[in-house]
């Protein structure tokens, strides 16, 4: 892959790393971690996710120094790549302080997603 391709995919979530083409948004939803501010400990397991996190429809909804994390599925519709984005965050005064964000591109997260 050229270093150009490169570097549109590190500014580009929704581009397809095989054909390069625009992904779809299959889908987006809120969580809730079950981790305070000050005891954030990093995660790369979609089994992490899948066991521990609460949904939730606003960041209202989210207690005040819990973390929360948004995922967004992603799939082309020329060669039927999928992914799906975790952002893991700590909302601070109306904004989103960020911690981590992980790529799952293997359907780990397919059978938790309702979407």
């Amino acid at each position: 892959m050229g270093l150009f391709k490169k570097v549109r995919l590190l500014f580009h979530d929704d581009l397809c790393p095989s054909c390069m083409k625009s992904m779809e948004e299959r889908g987006r939803q809120l969580y809730m971690l079950p981790m305070m501010v000050g005891h954030y400990d990093s995660h790369a397991s979609a089994l992490y996710y899948k066991k521990n996190l609460i949904k939730v429809y606003r960041k209202a909804d989210i207690p005040t120094g819990q973390y929360a994390c948004g995922i967004i599925a992603y799939k082309c519709l020329d060669c039927g790549f999928r992914k799906v984005k975790v952002s893991v965050f700590l909302p601070v005064r109306d904004q989103e302080k960020y911690e981590d964000v992980f790529y799952f591109e293997n359907g780990e997260l397919d059978d938790f997603l309702e979407f």
